[in-house]
């Protein structure tokens, strides 16, 4: 079975990975013309690891991870530092936080050598699974295509009936520290009148941050690290720490979106969205990697009972094939948009900046019990790929 897989992030890495595990032909092709250098941190979670132990990269993740966030302190806080609330440790028992670069190496370190191929633009997908390159506009028939390619995805957008992009309200910059910082046995977010400031160490001891801000999305800032100092930089300690000790040309910020609307199919012949391609979510529950990574174990999971039909250059069964992909279209869709829709709402619950909506919210959080907390972090951390006889497949 020949499989393309449109995009190199960690989604699309993932699915790589799994599919060429159960034997498929698999081509990433990926637009830019090498992999990542730089990036941010990624938090993974239980569902996340139980996704990259699926696909066979679970064990070479934890080797690039950092120490698990529970051993500190972790949940919500003023700017003057005291807590609104602690995350009980439940809800953190597996989170660890990755360099983005550092998961996608260890991806594609995974793959056969020439699975990936760096510089392939390709401009069009059918539904038949033929793809077009630009390079040369040349065109290649695959037996399934798998759009990873982003919240902008290219291929989405030719399906017709695309509900775009919808901004949030606020922009996010983020950064890692050039050398390690104590953290004072604390992480999690401090939560301002709109704006919030959060941070998690790294393997290394350096400390992946991020800060976000209400503004409109055309805003123009000369300076973005000077503008995270002056929104920030006087909140409690280590947030001035590690502001200083993050190289100003390093940090990046970009608007936070999401999709103005759920997609009515993740499907259409045989091409399936993957990641933020299909579920574009905001990253206020942290979840946006870790359902890329989940979507990716549930189709190689969905497939694998089609071992047969993948290995080499077989004509895989349509039906079955048909069928496999109808129930990771449904199976992710019943996932994916009820997080989404949540990870918005607790942005715009976040980023409340009212006189009399702070004080509210600020109360809200000091009166929710850790059970409530633990309870709601489960909903989204307890999964595990679909195995035979799951009945969450018919």
């Amino acid at each position: 079975m020949k499989v393309a897989v449109v995009g190199a992030g960690i989604g699309g890495l993932a699915a790589a990975c799994g599919l060429q595990r159960l034997g498929a032909d698999v081509s990433v092709l990926e637009r830019a013309v090498a992999p990542p250098a730089s990036g941010s941190g990624l938090s993974v979670f239980g569902n996340g690891w139980a996704a990259l132990d699926a696909v066979g990269v679970g064990d070479a993740a934890r080797a690039v991870a950092g120490g698990q966030v529970r051993d500190l302190r972790a949940g919500q806080r003023r700017p003057d530092g005291s807590w609104l609330t602690t995350t009980p440790p439940g809800a953190l028992r597996d989170l660890r936080i990755l360099h983005r670069a550092d998961l996608q190496q260890v991806l594609l370190d995974a793959l056969a050598p020439g699975t990936a191929r760096f510089g392939a633009d390709v401009t069009e997908a059918l539904p038949s699974g033929e793809v077009t390159t630009a390079a040369g506009a040349s065109s290649e028939r695959f037996d399934l295509v798998v759009a990873a390619d982003g919240i902008r995805s290219r291929i989405r957008a030719s399906w017709g009936r695309d509900p775009g992009t919808r901004y949030s309200g606020y922009s996010a910059w983020r950064g890692i520290t050039r050398e390690p910082v104590d953290l004072l046995g604390a992480a999690g977010e401090t939560w301002g009148a709109g704006r919030r400031f959060g941070c998690a160490p790294l393997r290394d001891g350096r400390v992946y941050w991020f800060a976000v801000a209400t503004m409109p999305a055309t805003a123009v800032v000369q300076d973005e690290h000077a503008a995270v100092v002056d929104l920030v930089g006087d909140w409690h300690e280590p947030i001035g720490s590690l502001l200083a000790c993050t190289d100003p040309a390093a940090v990046v910020r970009h608007p936070v979106s999401d999709l103005a609307r759920p997609l009515p199919s993740f499907r259409r012949g045989r091409t399936v969205l993957l990641g933020d391609a299909a579920h574009a979510m905001t990253p206020d529950l942290g979840q946006g990697g870790n359902q890329a990574m989940e979507d990716a174990a549930t189709l190689a999971a969905l497939l694998g009972g089609l071992r047969g039909d993948l290995h080499g250059y077989a004509q895989p069964d349509p039906d079955r094939v048909d069928r496999a992909l109808a129930d990771y279209d449904r199976l992710r869709r019943r996932r994916t948009q009820p997080i989404a829709r949540r990870a918005r709402t607790v942005g715009r619950v976040a980023q409340a900046r009212g006189r009399v909506t702070v004080p509210l919210r600020d109360a809200a959080l000091r009166a929710t019990p850790p059970s409530a907390l633990d309870r709601a972090a489960r909903v989204v951390q307890d999964w595990r790929p679909p195995a035979p006889g799951d009945p969450r497949v018919p």
